[in-house]
């Protein structure tokens, strides 16, 4: 007798907590095609985002792109903005794995005002600090203490270091 698709599911959570991430993607994957088949569409782009992240672990960036292209669409029908933020964030990061990185800060941007919509500055500061590292990287300091400065405005909660960190980089401006 097959799994249902929620059983797959936790099997996956728990094989991903157990950093088995190809054991985890294909339980995900497994899970996605079940919830699919039963018209459980935001399931399985949820399982599909799922999958995104164990691949995106276990080293294959590609194969975690393909997972989640199309999952943000899917909860943007859904009016979801937090989960599709955060498959425009999978992608970006698979983006930025494969050296795609002017498609990755598009994405990024897009997931960072998404998180502004659905009120969550921690996860908009979090893709922030991406945009500012890939910035970095490509030597553009200034753009990147500019993107820094505003993910440190995003968080709800800034630590000692981030708000002595944010002091000191409006002396950047």
């Amino acid at each position: 007798m097959t799994p249902e698709p929620a059983q797959l599911a936790e099997q996956g959570k728990r094989a991903f907590a157990d950093k088995k991430f190809g054991e985890a993607a294909e339980l995900f994957k497994q899970a996605a095609d079940g919830f699919a088949s039963g018209r459980g569409d935001l399931m399985a782009a949820e399982m599909k985002n799922n999958m995104s992240v164990a691949l995106f672990q276990a080293g294959k960036p590609q194969l975690a792109l393909e997972a989640a292209l199309g999952t943000d669409e899917v909860f943007a029908g859904a009016n979801d903005a937090k989960r599709q933020a955060m498959s425009l964030g999978n992608q970006a990061a698979a983006l930025e794995a494969l050296d795609r990185t002017n498609e990755a800060i598009e994405k990024y941007e897009r997931s960072a005002a998404l998180f502004r919509e659905a009120g969550e500055g921690d996860m908009r500061a979090m893709v922030m600090k991406s945009i500012a590292a890939i910035r970095l990287k490509n030597g553009r300091i200034a753009d990147s203490a500019f993107q820094m400065m505003g993910a440190l405005e995003a968080k709800d909660k800034p630590s000692v270091f981030e708000r002595i960190l944010r002091f000191f980089l409006r002396f950047k401006k």
